[in-house]
C-alpha cells in the first residue's frame, strides 16, 4: 500500500511530465525546464516514501518478533 509521500511524489512527477510535454509542443523552454524540475522532485518524494514504508515495515516486523 502506498503512503502519502509516494502518492504525492507520483502526482508531482506526472505533473512534471505534462509540463515538459506542453513546453515541447509550444517551444517554451522555461515550461519544459519547470517540468523537468517537478518530475525530479516528484521522483525524489516517491523514493523517500518508499524508503519510509520499508522502515515502517521493518519496525513492525521487529515488534512482532519481540512479542513472540
Amino acid at each position: 500500500m502506498f503512503n502519502k509521500d509516494e502518492l504525492k511524489g507520483k502526482a508531482e512527477a506526472l505533473k512534471g511530465k505534462v509540463k515538459q510535454a506542453g513546453g515541447d509542443m509550444t517551444d517554451d523552454e522555461r515550461l519544459h525546464d519547470e517540468g523537468v524540475a517537478e518530475e525530479i522532485a516528484g521522483k525524489t518524494q516517491d523514493a523517500f516514501g518508499r524508503g519510509r514504508r520499508k522502515v515502517d515495515k521493518t519496525i513492525e516486523d521487529l515488534g512482532d518478533k519481540i512479542k513472540e
